[in-house]
C-alpha cells in the first residue's frame, strides 16, 4: 500500500528562503523547481502532499555557529551580537525578492488570507504566508513593517535568538528553562501593538519566557509558536514548558511540532536517528496540554537537521502514515496537517 499524501500540510515554518538566498541567488527559482540538496522543492512537495507554510525570511550572523555536541553532552553555545538594521534590511529584501520571484515564475502563491490558502490548495499550487523570524530589519519606526505587510507579510517573530531592539531570544542551551533573560523592549511592545493592528500573527518561538509573557499580557490575538516542541520531554531553552502550553490553551492558539532533533531528542543531541515514536510523543503531550486543535506542524524544513526519514518533504507521507498507525482518526489528521493552522489565522488575519 502507498504512504498517504492527504491530508495535505500546511507547515508552520520552513528556512527555504534563506538557503535559497545563500546557495543560489541568482538561480532560485530553478533551484526550487528541483534541487535535491533541499528538504522544499515543487518535486519533492507534490511527492509529499505538502500544501504549503509558512516561509520564513531570516538574516544570518557572519560570525555564527551552531554545532551542538552529538554526544549528548551539556552545552551553550555563544550567540553572537546583534546584527544592525542597516545590515539586516539587504538581507531580508533578497529573501522577499526571491519569493516574489518564485510567485512571478508560478511556483507558488503568496497568500494574505485564509480564502487565498483553500484557493490555491484546491488547484494544487502551493501556499506562502510571509514569516519574519527575527526583526532586526525593521526599524524603530516601524516604517519597513508596513511595507513589508504590504509585500505580504502576515506573520513575525519578535526575536530569533540573537538580542535586537525589539527583544531578546533564548539560547541554544541544554538543559535549560527557557527563563533565560528580558523580554520585550518598548520598541517591541509597540511592534506587537502594529502587528495586532495590521493582522500580522506574533510568533512566540524562541523568545525568552520573559518576553512571552510580556506578548501573553499585551496582544489581543491567539497566542502562537510556530515551531516549538514539549520542555517536558526535551529540556531544552527552545522549547515550552506545560505552564506556557496552558496559556496558549487558553487563549485558544497554537503550536506547530518542530522536526529540528536538538529540540525533539530527549538527550538535546542533534543527530538523524529519531523514531517516529518520538515525534509523536511531542504531538501527545502537545494535544493533552493544548486540545486536538491547538497543534499542528511547525517542521524548521530546510534549517536545521531533521530526522532520517523526514529529511525532505516526501517524507511527510511516512509522518502521516505513523500518525495513522498511532492511532489519529480522519478528523484529528486533518486538523494536525493544516485545518488548525486555518483556524488560528481567520482569528488572527480575519476572514
Amino acid at each position: 500500500m502507498a504512504a498517504p499524501t492527504t491530508p495535505p500540510i500546511f507547515d508552520g515554518h520552513n528556512d527555504v528562503l534563506s538557503k535559497l538566498a545563500a546557495t543560489h541567488p541568482c538561480d532560485a527559482v530553478a533551484s526550487f523547481r528541483a534541487n535535491a540538496h533541499q528538504a522544499i522543492d515543487l518535486r519533492r512537495a507534490r511527492l509529499g502532499g505538502f500544501a504549503g507554510g509558512f516561509f520564513a525570511v531570516w538574516v544570518p550572523s557572519p560570525s555564527l555557529s551552531l554545532d551542538q555536541p552529538t554526544s549528548g553532552a551539556e552545552f551553550n553555545i555563544p550567540l553572537p551580537p546583534e546584527v544592525r538594521q542597516v545590515d539586516a534590511l539587504p538581507a531580508a529584501m533578497k529573501q522577499v525578492a526571491i519569493l516574489l520571484d518564485l510567485e512571478r515564475a508560478g511556483c507558488l502563491a503568496i497568500a494574505t488570507s485564509v480564502a487565498a490558502i483553500e484557493e490555491a490548495m484546491t488547484v494544487g499550487r502551493l501556499a506562502a504566508a510571509l514569516h519574519i523570524e527575527g526583526a532586526e530589519a525593521i526599524d524603530a519606526d516601524l516604517d519597513v513593517l508596513d511595507v513589508l505587510h504590504a509585500a505580504g507579510l502576515r506573520s513575525l517573530g519578535p526575536v530569533w535568538s540573537r538580542p535586537n531592539r525589539f527583544g531578546h531570544g533564548v539560547p541554544f542551551r541544554f538543559p535549560s528553562t527557557p527563563d533565560t533573560g528580558p523580554g520585550l523592549t518598548g520598541d517591541g511592545k509597540r511592534l506587537v501593538d502594529r502587528c495586532n493592528a495590521l493582522g500580522i500573527m506574533v510568533d512566540l518561538s524562541h523568545i525568552t519566557e520573559q518576553g512571552f509573557w510580556d506578548v501573553a499580557a499585551r496582544t489581543t490575538k491567539p497566542l502562537v509558536a510556530t515551531h516549538s516542541n514539549a520542555h517536558a520531554l526535551c529540556p531544552t531553552a527552545r522549547n515550552l514548558t506545560d505552564r506556557q502550553l496552558d496559556a496558549i490553551a487558553e487563549s485558544h492558539g497554537m503550536v506547530g511540532v518542530n522536526f529540528a532533533t536538538a529540540f525533539l531528542r530527549e538527550d538535546g543531541r542533534m543527530a538523524a536517528d529519531v523514531p517516529m515514536e518520538t515525534i509523536l510523543a511531542h504531538f501527545d503531550h502537545l494535544i493533552g496540554r493544548l486540545g486536538e486543535d491547538g497543534v499542528g506542524l511547525g517542521s524548521d524544513y530546510d534549517g536545521a537537521l531533521v530526522p532520517r526519514e523526514l529529511t525532505g518533504v516526501e517524507g511527510l507521507t511516512t509522518l502521516r502514515q505513523a500518525m495513522l498507525d498511532h492511532g489519529y482518526g480522519e478528523e484529528l489528521m486533518e486538523k494536525l496537517c493544516y485545518r488548525n493552522w486555518l483556524r488560528v489565522l481567520r482569528k488572527t488575519w480575519g476572514g
